[in-house]
């Protein structure tokens, strides 16, 4: 049996609560490179319904955020077509950090300090309920997905890699 501990209000909470959004607080034991697959396992979720928040940058070294499946990679190429862009690769985690706000391992794609573009694989629309990094490691909050054009103006791709 687990007890339920008391997690501090962070920007992407603030940022869930300041546009009345419902959800849930999932907080677990945060192992360094553990990345989707431990979490999942810790919380007992699939961890296709693990949201990743990537902080990636186009050829100009415009940033923008992916949220991807937890058991999937991101095509760089698909998305760079998708996108409009030349190219798309990931961003340093220190440049990740200073756009985002948050520490890699931690990053939310809500109350980010920057504002940039949001692309969601298209098939994480779908899915019932997904669990989503809140703002800080070994913290994840769960949503309804569909909530996420709205509420990070998020626009669809197919850009999905099997792990």
């Amino acid at each position: 049996m687990s007890k339920t501990r008391h997690v501090s209000e962070t920007p992407a909470t603030q940022y869930l609560r300041k546009h009345g959004v419902a959800f849930g607080e999932h907080p677990y034991d945060y192992v360094e490179h553990g990345g989707t697959g431990e979490s999942a396992r810790q919380l007992g979720v699939p961890e296709h319904d693990v949201i990743k928040t990537l902080i990636m940058e186009d050829e100009r070294a415009q940033p923008l955020v992916v949220l991807m499946h937890g058991d999937c990679s991101v095509s760089t190429k698909n998305l760079a077509r998708q996108a409009g862009r030349k190219s798309v690769q990931p961003c340093k985690p220190e440049v990740a950090q200073r756009h985002s706000g948050y520490m890699v391992g931690g990053t939310s794609p809500f109350g980010t300090r920057k504002r940039m573009p949001v692309y969601v694989e298209s098939t994480v629309l779908e899915l019932a309920r997904i669990y989503i990094n809140g703002g800080r490691r070994g913290y994840l909050v769960s949503v309804d997905p569909k909530l996420l054009p709205m509420l990070v103006d998020a626009q669809p791709v197919q850009c999905a890699l099997p792990d």
